[in-house]
């Protein structure tokens, strides 16, 4: 992997990114697809190192392995509690 492909890597998943796994093929004993965690570092090779919620940890290998990026999870509960907090507008005109 080229220099400019690694620092993308790393500014793209940074320490605390939450991902998800699509697809690893070439694991003896792979992940499930669909295990969300959470990115602890890329390293100088590109490796993307994850501690997946299911308690394992694993260095995935874009190209081999398939993941994307999780948008922030918002628990609806917080939205309706912080909606709840604001004062009501009065629509007059």
């Amino acid at each position: 992997m080229h220099n400019r492909r690694i620092d993308m890597m790393k500014e793209r998943y940074p320490k605390g990114t939450r991902i998800c796994l699509d697809n690893m093929e070439n694991d003896p004993h792979p992940i499930p697809p669909g295990t969300k965690g959470t990115v602890e570092f890329v390293d100088d090779m590109g490796t993307v190192f994850c501690k997946f919620d299911n308690g394992r940890s694993l260095g995935m290998i874009p190209g081999e392995d398939s993941f994307h990026k999780v948008q922030e999870e918002v628990q609806t509960e917080e939205i309706c509690e912080e909606l709840s907090k604001e004062p009501e507008m009065n629509m007059t005109m």
